[in-house]
């Protein structure tokens, strides 16, 4: 699977895609999901749920570990995906589609623009 261009991508191996409305999706990348292998639990704040600057939104499970999904500015999740939370295989095999993690508004957009690129970021993970 190819890193998508219109992501932008943290040290910690989330990714974020600004949405025409102003919300911004985000969620574990492929790098992150293949380092996990097999996901087997998912866990994000509920809907309405404020997080600070570098904050986490959740965590996400596998049969090697646990990690903390971490965001780069203050926001609110607005939407967590259920499908992920009832299927967390999705985050293996659709990391970038259906098995995002959640969606948040109030983001600081230069922040998120500061993330790295698809090509820093592949660039940096040897791909």
């Amino acid at each position: 699977m190819s890193t998508p261009a219109n992501c932008r991508f943290s040290e910690t191996h989330e990714w974020f895609r600004q949405e025409t409305d102003g919300t911004v999706t985000m969620g574990i990348t492929q790098h992150a999901a293949d380092a996990l292998t097999d996901i087997t639990f998912v866990e994000m704040k509920s809907d309405g749920t404020a997080v600070t600057a570098g904050g986490t939104v959740g965590e996400v499970e596998s049969v090697k570990t646990s990690s903390e999904i971490y965001v780069p500015c203050a926001c609110t999740v607005v939407a967590s995906n259920e499908v992920a939370h009832k299927d967390p295989s999705l985050l293996n095999s659709d990391p970038y589609g259906k098995g995002w993690l959640v969606r948040l508004s109030g983001c600081d957009l230069s922040k998120v623009a500061d993330l790295m690129d698809a090509k820093t970021y592949d660039a940096k993970n040897g791909h």
